[in-house]
């Protein structure tokens, strides 16, 4: 018995629970960011990619040992697996993306799943600092990137904001009361039914200037108007 468990619970095994718990805490992070911005693949998915890129790194490396050295001639190739899962892992990220007339959403997501399967790969293959580097990376351009490229890149400031209206509203009514804030509706769209009600997207420009508090208040005020809330 002490026997078996020491062939269990050798170096080997110790230096891959060692890289999968890595590659869980660093594929976590970036999959709570996306938590946090209720994007479709969160935490729980990120968390899965990673790990399981990871697992596919260490049974390339180690998992054909035994027939190596049983067999002379036997040959493998360590980065045949690791392809598979690069080019694989596309699936998922297609998942994300929702095609909505001329919007397109869940690119990023689909990114950084794509970067997850990524750092777990790497991490299988003992890159540590390459890995905790790309983390830091990616997220600082998750969160701190989109900011700067909406208010200096473009030059202009953007909102964005939902409301969930009835059936019955006037549409025109509506759109008075925002454009009484004096601001360009840079994107107005239906992307959602709710039952009866629909889920409105919109997103206004130069907006410096915006109460938004008090644009939520005219607006639920207004017949019809459900719910009014901010949008990424």
């Amino acid at each position: 018995m002490p026997g078996i468990f020491n062939d269990v619970f050798n170096d080997q095994f110790l230096l891959m629970i060692s890289r999968i718990f890595i590659a869980l805490a660093l594929s976590g992070l970036i999959g709570f960011e996306r938590e946090l911005k209720n994007r479709s693949a969160g935490f729980r998915t990120h968390i899965l990619v990673g790990v399981g890129s990871c697992l596919m790194m260490l049974l390339s490396l180690y998992g054909f040992e035994a027939y190596i050295e049983k067999y002379e001639n036997v040959r493998f190739d360590p980065a045949r697996i690791p392809s598979y899962v690069i080019s694989g892992i596309g699936f998922l990220g297609a998942g994300t993306i929702i095609v909505n007339g001329m919007t397109i959403r869940g690119l990023t997501t689909a990114a950084s799943i794509w970067a997850v399967a990524g750092l777990g790969l790497v991490v299988g293959a003992g890159m540590y600092s390459e890995a905790v580097f790309t983390t830091l990376v990616i997220l600082l351009s998750l969160v701190f990137l989109n900011n700067l490229e909406n208010r200096f890149l473009k030059g202009k400031q953007v909102h964005s904001f939902q409301v969930v209206i009835g059936p019955n509203l006037d549409m025109e009514t509506l759109l008075s009361v925002v454009k009484q804030h004096n601001n360009e509706i840079n994107k107005f769209e239906i992307e959602q039914e709710l039952g009866d009600d629909r889920n409105l997207f919109i997103r206004l420009e130069n907006t410096s200037r915006l109460d938004k508090y008090k644009l939520y208040d005219e607006l639920s005020k207004v017949e019809h108007v459900r719910q009014v809330s901010d949008r990424e």
